[in-house]
């Protein structure tokens, strides 16, 4: 460790010298992390599309809304094709009516986050307090509340160093697994102060056991733990952080390293504090489910007015939104015959052929689909084509891709950049294809996007070898039709497809775009009920209000049994947005998963989960439109009818029947009341129809 050195800032003494300082951030433009191979070894990840729109565009537009003036993106990996798009975009463009600058910084030798704050520090350039975050995050919070009191604990305590943002979220590792593919979080948080006591970002779950330091329970006997709260990868800093990155070089990554090293550096004295976000959206693209979830949320318009049809982001046109959440760009040629689902997007100048039919997914522009296509669930990006017959589920397809005909790609599959596959080949679920070979070394998540030189390269097989070995038949029987080309069959392509190991190919489903595994899904459920019959069983040892008695040194665990798990409110909101997920194309047996998750960790009953689902069921059928009380009732039977099978999940008695017409009434009476007239007639109904009988 080298001498200390003193952080370049505004004193925090002086009002006047601290309104000179402009509000700044700094943007990380590099990973660090390889999960998003093959494809950002050709291009950044913050420049990978995310419903047509560059990731860092999100990022930029929400910097700008919450009144930074200077944005410093630090880019490595593939630096040039940042500094590119930066100069061409609207952010490097003269300001018009408002202030904000946008400028590049530039360094090959970094590997990690820390080697890039400890670059920005020796630029000198950061003058007081910033934002830090990463190109691929997506928000729509207001940070005026958060910076004011960042400002004013600074002023109180100046080891008070770092805010983060924090927010809500279902207190189960089975969420966080099927909605974002990452791994459990528990935080120790002081209830009062907010001061963030303990973070632990690999959590086993399935051990069921967290190890805390004595002392930190000794010295902190207000400490609260939390399984419910998502990190949002947003940092209020002081400049003072960039000084401990410069003195600490064991610094490498953001919270593995720096936040556990200052929580557990009882010498300086440093200390973090959380800001929680309740009613906005804030997540961080980390890995292909999660691209898959933010990509649907959007869609879904939960981070207004980011959405493709306000802000249209540097794609050159904005997109109308039409019926049932679908977006079309100007330009698109739709065959009549040609259908598109609820919660899709059509890029501009694409063409759709005869019969084709698309479903909760995204076409990026200039693309051409042939007659009898099936795009399930799927992100296809610009300039690709998909010849007549080809199926997709659940995959994602890079610019240039051709897809001979009659191609299937199972779920999970990713193509990158410029892939060819002959024609009626299939490429099994999960298969990664690439037009360059896969590079040996891989085995760190801190590397950088883009492949070492120095490395070598995986002798992967290519489409060719593969469809070879799979299609000899189909080669021999196209031979026998006259005027066949046996180019054309499909027994050739262009692309190596990746290997796994067997380890990863174990845990490949848990970062994938594809459903969660039947199985996996059933070991989540196993694991959620467990736990349950733990609490259950230990319950006599906590009170039944969840807090410790006055005079006990003991530690509040608010693990789900606090009076914030039992307000009915929250619970139906989460149920109405898993079910919401459901309409966008989210596999029903995730839902499932989800709101028995919801059940345990908020303690409510089956009967609570049949009333919070039935009123979501019934705002979606009021979301279609009518013109009448006839068509508002058939609209409403419909349905239920369509979910009925979910419903039936949690009515098992007449108690939880009763409780849909209890909440039926109330719905009539407080929330909708448009169904006053109907409710006669859908209580009958619902009564002939016995949803819980089957």
């Amino acid at each position: 460790m080298g001498p200390k050195k003193v952080a370049r800032s505004a004193s925090s003494d002086d009002p006047e010298e601290l309104a000179r300082v402009p509000l700044q951030a700094v943007l990380l433009a590099d990973s660090f992390a390889t999960k998003f191979r093959p494809i950002t070894l050709e291009r950044p990840k913050v420049l990978l599309p995310l419903v047509n729109v560059p990731m860092i565009e999100y990022t930029l537009a929400w910097l700008e809304s919450v009144g930074v003036e200077e944005v410093f993106v630090f880019c490595c990996a593939h630096s040039n094709q940042v500094k590119d798009y930066l100069n061409k975009s609207q952010w490097t463009k003269p300001p018009s009516s408002f202030s904000f600058s946008v400028s590049t910084i530039e360094s090959h030798d970094a590997i990690s986050a820390g080697d890039a704050l400890r670059v920005i520090y020796n630029r000198s350039v950061i003058r007081g307090d910033f934002i830090l975050v990463s190109g691929d995050t997506v928000s729509n919070m207001d940070l005026t509340q958060a910076l004011e009191e960042h400002k004013d604990r600074r002023k109180k305590d100046p080891l008070a160093v770092m805010t983060m943002v924090i927010k809500h979220a279902k207190p189960s590792s089975t969420t966080l697994q099927t909605r974002l593919g990452t791994d459990e979080i528990i935080m120790g948080i002081h209830p009062e102060t907010k001061e963030l006591l303990y973070y632990e970002d690999k959590a086993d779950h399935l051990q069921r056991v967290i190890l805390l330091d004595k002392t930190l329970l000794m010295e902190n006997p207000a400490l609260r733990l939390h399984n419910d709260k998502q990190d949002c990868f947003i940092d209020i800093c002081s400049p003072e952080v960039l000084s401990l990155f410069t003195d600490n070089f064991d610094y490498q990554h953001l919270r593995r390293h720096f936040v556990k090293g200052l929580l557990v550096d009882d010498i300086m004295g440093y200390k973090i504090f959380t800001y929680e976000t309740h009613a906005s959206y804030a997540a961080r693209v980390e890995n292909f489910r999660s691209y898959d979830t933010i990509s649907k949320d959007i869609i879904q318009r939960w981070t207004y007015p980011f959405v493709p049809d306000v802000q249209y982001l540097g794609i050159g046109y904005q997109a109308k939104l039409e019926r049932q959440g679908i977006y079309r760009a100007p330009d698109v040629i739709l065959s009549r015959s040609a259908h598109v689902g609820a919660f899709s997007f059509v890029g501009n100048g694409t063409t759709i052929g005869d019969h084709s039919h698309i479903s909760t997914s995204v076409i990026g522009q200039r693309c051409v689909i042939g007659k009898n296509v099936v795009i399930e669930s799927s992100y296809i990006w610009d300039n690709v084509t998909i010849e007549d017959g080809c199926k997709l589920s659940h995959a994602l397809v890079c610019d240039g891709v051709h897809l001979r005909a009659g191609v299937i790609l199972e779920s999970g599959v990713i193509l990158s950049f410029k892939v060819e596959v002959g024609q009626k080949l299939v490429i099994p679920a999960y298969s990664k294809v690439s037009v360059l070979p896969q590079p040996c070394k891989q085995d760190s998540d801190e590397e950088l996007e883009y492949a070492d030189a120095t490395s070598g390269v995986i002798e992967s097989p290519s489409i060719t070898s593969v469809a070879n070995a799979r299609n000899q038949d189909l080669l021999s029987d196209m031979l026998d039709v006259p005027g066949s080309d046996a180019n054309k069959v499909g027994i050739s392509g262009v692309g190596y497809i990746w290997s796994v190991s067997e380890a990863e190919h174990d845990e490949e489903w848990r970062f994938s775009i594809a459903p969660i595994p039947k199985e996996k899904l059933e070991k989540f459920s196993h694991s959620a009920h467990d736990d349950n019959d733990e609490v259950n069983h230990d319950e006599s040892s906590i009170p039944a209000s969840g807090e410790l008695i006055p005079d006990s040194d003991g530690t509040d665990f608010d693990g789900g049994v606090g009076e914030d798990y039992r307000d009915s409110a929250d619970f139906e909101n989460e149920v109405e947005a898993t079910f919401r997920r459901a309409l966008a194309g989210v596999d029903v047996q995730n839902v499932i998963l989800e709101i028995s998750s919801l059940r345990l960790s908020y303690n409510m009953s089956h009967a609570d989960c049949a009333g919070a689902l039935f009123y979501a069921i019934m705002k979606s059928a009021s979301d279609i439109s009518y013109s009448n009380n006839t068509e508002l009732s058939a609209n409403t039977k419909m349905e239920i009818n369509k979910w009925k099978n979910l419903l039936k999940n949690y009515i098992k008695s007449q108690d939880e029947e009763i409780e849909v017409i209890m909440k039926f009434e109330e719905i009539c009476l407080e929330t909708i009341r448009e169904f006053r007239p109907l409710f006669t007639d859908v209580s009958m109904w619902l009564a002939q129809t016995s949803i819980a009988s089957g």
